[in-house]
């Protein structure tokens, strides 16, 4: 597995594959100050890897618009998941590529996981989510069951939302809300209930 981002969220990257037993075959950043990461070289900047086809991949990078962005520059790649061997993931649901799910995180049944998200450490997704795109669930969160998240969404630290909700693209849940309303898309809402603070464009 090569992977795009060699900072914190890599470090865990790296951590799983190995947990795993998965050869990582290159690390790929940026910063060109950074030669050698987790005892593995950095052979190039994301430019080099495009020019590569390298594949498989995982972008560990947690910052949502910049996954995408340099998701969507790698058409033909291969993405791979990461799946920490501690995490619950049910049979009944369904994981897609580039996603990654951490330490001690549940998946329930019937819920699908897009592309390139991050389930972060002892996050719970219960039963039949929908979670969109390049979200970020970060650790402690909990989502309940029939909960739909869209692209792009950032759901912080310890939030917790309740069962049915709908919470739209590009938001910010902050650390430690409790979502009892649906959530329009580019919303930022904080606190216990969440309330909105602000609002912009998706």
């Amino acid at each position: 597995m090569n992977i795009i981002g060699a900072s914190g969220h890599g470090k865990v990257i790296v951590d799983i594959l190995q947990a795993n037993g998965i050869a990582i075959s290159g690390i790929w950043d940026d910063n060109e100050l950074i030669r050698e990461f987790m005892g593995f070289p950095v052979i190039g900047n994301v430019d080099d890897c495009l020019k590569m086809e390298v594949s498989p991949l995982i972008i560990a990078i947690g910052h949502n618009i910049i996954r995408k962005r340099i998701a969507e520059q790698f058409i033909s790649s291969v993405f791979g998941k990461a799946i920490h061997p501690s995490a619950v993931i049910s049979q009944g649901s369904a994981i897609e590529a580039g996603a990654v799910a951490m330490a001690n995180s549940t998946v329930n049944t019937g819920t699908v996981i897009g592309k390139h998200v991050i389930v972060n450490t002892n996050a719970s997704v219960d039963h039949d989510c929908s979670i969109g795109n390049f979200v970020h669930i970060s650790p402690q969160a909990g989502l309940a069951g029939n909960v739909s998240v869209g692209e792009g969404t950032h759901i912080g630290v310890g939030a917790s939302i309740i069962q049915g909700i709908k919470i739209g693209k590009w938001c910010i849940i902050g650390a430690g809300a409790v979502i009892i309303r649906d959530v329009p898309d580019g919303a930022t809402v904080v606190g216990n209930p969440g309330r909105i603070i602000k609002k912009d464009r998706p």
